[in-house]
């Protein structure tokens, strides 16, 4: 029996477990808590992710416990990951079936193959390693039959290949898949995880006792990181909360990483919808503070090109790079991906900024990443299933000053030259990386600009409700508070982002009255917005106003498109 709805606050949460080598699939089916939040999600072009949980809002709207981050500080403090973390781990090849003979012929390979020579530090055991009870004294037991030097002489082994090793627990009573969980154990399981040698931590959220607001998220996940902390032992904490509540606003004063989004999958559509709701989390990751949009699944039966593809797009948004396949029998296909150490100096680079969407348009994206000697990582990536040419500039990367720009493709390694035209053909879900020399480097596009938008008739800010993350939130107006869902991040390729997602107009309609809601980022026009100078905010597709519905003025009143009409109610400042 699978874990039922006791266990977290996130509809459709799935993990993938195998048992005596027969694969099954472990559904929690959650309840739903939706404070305020929205109705079903709209059935738009782009592919529907699940509901989150919405965040209680304090007077102002705001989720508590979410400050104003506008940038990245390392807040935790503790010094480790100060660039995303590499490796590997077993669940998305294993699921259920580790043991220590797997994690030791796994650690072999690292060195073997050259990984731990490119980089590859961790090599991680995921949930189903430790037995059904803890013992007498309350502390958690490995189950030895599939570790029969335990879990500390299955980390001595992994330190003595120049590896470290990382374990699984929960913020709840149990694993996802039954096992004890580390709620009320917090001091007894991290002093147990250091006394074994342990070197990083993956905390779920399964089985949560119904833990559902930002505060109960932040004081669970907190609880680990103070045991974490008070061993002495250096151990990288990573939150595994499924994006439920927003962790970018708060993690990064509570762990080195956090999961943006739910389980990754095997296919090409499951790596684009998990690139789509990570890639506006850009100001919030930093040294020692990532976003986490899921392990890979670099050689799990994907193409080439997409393995090629999804490889490139986590180390442009400097996402954590832990293998998630067999690399004990890993194809040179696969192994190479992996390998490539000119991507992965990109993912690794100790400026530490997160790539940035420059463009989108019709499934054909630029993203840019802004190196710590001046050069400048450009993806082109087509999300369409045709070969198709993608261009941007030198300037819109940020790059200027210079005649000729150099550029080095990171998948052919071939060279060449540019006066400022970068493009190039891709194939379907394929990418083209480079990297750009030359010149000066500033502010990818010309600079994505971050403001409060105040209606000029409500005196009332524009305001994502309970700072939801769900796909299909009405947007509203509330007193101004200047907290991170009324911070709006207006792109060069005219999107408004908050809280990683989009303003949208409901499902591409373009009548008046259609409600303005936020959905994962597509690049559709529905997504993009005009700014102008008489301070309407018309929307590219309908060419309508951003209108506070009937003009009102109150706390809560929603906000739709309507036909431009020059009254107060469609006007905006930036603040």
């Amino acid at each position: 029996m699978g874990p039922t709805d006791r266990e977290t606050g996130r509809a459709g949460h799935r993990r993938r477990w195998s048992s005596g080598g027969s694969a099954a699939l472990l559904v929690i089916g959650a309840a739903l808590w939706a404070v305020g939040g929205p109705g079903a999600a709209p059935a738009q072009a782009s592919p529907a992710t699940a509901a989150r949980s919405a965040a209680p809002a304090t007077a102002g709207g705001q989720a508590a416990g979410a400050g104003d981050r506008s940038e990245n500080k390392l807040a935790l403090g503790n010094g480790l990951a100060l660039t995303p973390p590499m490796g590997w781990n077993d669940w998305n090849a294993y699921g259920c079936n580790v043991s220590e003979s797997l994690v030791k012929q796994t650690a072999d390979k690292i060195v073997s193959s050259g990984l731990a020579a490119a980089g590859y530090q961790y090599v991680n055991i995921d949930d189903c390693w430790m037995q059904h009870s803890r013992d007498a004294s309350g502390n958690l037991q490995p189950d030895y039959g599939k570790f029969p030097s335990g879990i500390s002489g299955t980390a001595a082994y992994v330190h003595s290949k120049g590896l470290k090793i990382g374990i699984y627990e929960d913020a709840g009573t149990q694993t996802c898949a039954g096992y004890p969980g580390s709620l009320g154990h917090e001091a007894q399981d991290a002093r147990l995880f250091a006394s074994w040698g342990i070197d990083y931590l993956k905390y779920d959220n399964c089985y949560n006792n119904g833990s559902s607001t930002t505060e109960q998220y932040i004081a669970r996940y907190s609880a680990m990181r103070d045991a974490l902390a008070a061993t002495g032992r250096p151990i990288v904490y990573s939150i595994c909360e499924w994006g439920v509540n927003a962790p970018w606003t708060w993690a990064p004063n509570v762990g080195n990483l956090w999961r943006t989004t739910g389980d990754i999958q095997a296919n090409f559509n499951s790596v684009l919808n998990i690139f789509r709701q990570n890639v506006g989390l850009a100001a919030y990751a930093g040294p020692g503070a990532w976003n986490d949009p899921d392990m890979l699944e670099v050689g799990n039966g994907m193409s080439a090109t997409e393995d090629r593809a999804h490889f490139s797009l986590w180390a442009e948004m400097a996402a954590p790079l832990l293998a998630g396949n067999n690399l004990v029998t890993a194809s040179a296909t696969t192994l190479s991906i992996l390998g490539n150490r000119d991507v992965i100096a990109v993912d690794q680079d100790s400026l530490g900024k997160q790539g940035r969407m420059v463009s989108s348009s019709g499934g054909l994206d630029v993203l840019a990443k802004p190196l710590s000697n001046g050069d400048v990582s450009v993806v082109l990536f087509n999300e369409t299933g045709s070969t198709a040419t993608i261009s941007t500039t030198a300037a819109a990367i940020g790059k200027s000053g210079a005649t000729s720009y150099g550029l080095k493709d990171l998948w052919s390694g071939s060279t060449s030259t540019t006066s400022g035209t970068i493009s190039a053909s891709v194939p379907g879900h394929g990418v083209v990386m480079y990297r750009v020399s030359g010149g000066t480097t500033g502010d990818p596009g010309g600079g994505d600009s971050t403001t409060v938008l105040r209606g000029v008739g409500s005196n009332r800010c524009l305001d994502d409700p309970n700072s939801s993350t769900s796909n299909g939130t009405q947007m509203r107006i509330w007193d101004c508070t200047g907290g991170n869902n009324q911070r709006w991040t207006y792109t060069t390729g005219g999107q408004l982002q908050v809280l990683g997602k989009c303003l949208d107009a409901y499902n591409n309609q373009t009548s008046a009255g259609t409600k303005v809601i936020i959905w994962d980022c597509n690049g559709q026009t529905n997504q993009q917005w005009r700014i102008n100078a008489d301070g309407t905010i018309t929307g590219v597709q309908s060419g309508l106003c951003l209108d506070v519905n009937g003009a009102a003025t109150a706390n809560g009143t929603l906000v739709v498109i309507w036909t431009c009409n020059g009254q107060s109610n469609q006007k905006w400042t930036r603040s």
